[in-house]
């Protein structure tokens, strides 16, 4: 169970910053009584959770781009 979790973040982890990133943005704006310091510590977080994200991708990339192509219909 833990193991399909893990596989599951690391490939759509991309798309699940963005939901996190925008639930967090709709959390601040409706939510008035949140204090700053918190907003301010939350969005930090994001972004460096934004940078883990991105290396996750980038190494997705440059596995895919050191393996041969598959079978490519010819034009």
């Amino acid at each position: 169970m833990l193991q399909t979790l893990a596989d599951f973040v690391r490939t759509h982890s991309t798309r699940l910053y963005a939901i996190a990133t925008a639930a967090l943005s709709l959390i601040a704006y409706y939510v008035q009584d949140l204090p700053t310091g918190l907003i301010l510590a939350l969005i930090a977080a994001g972004l460096g959770t934004g940078e883990a994200v991105q290396r996750v991708e980038d190494r997705k990339t440059a596995k895919a781009l050191m393996q041969e192509p598959s079978q490519v219909p010819d034009l």
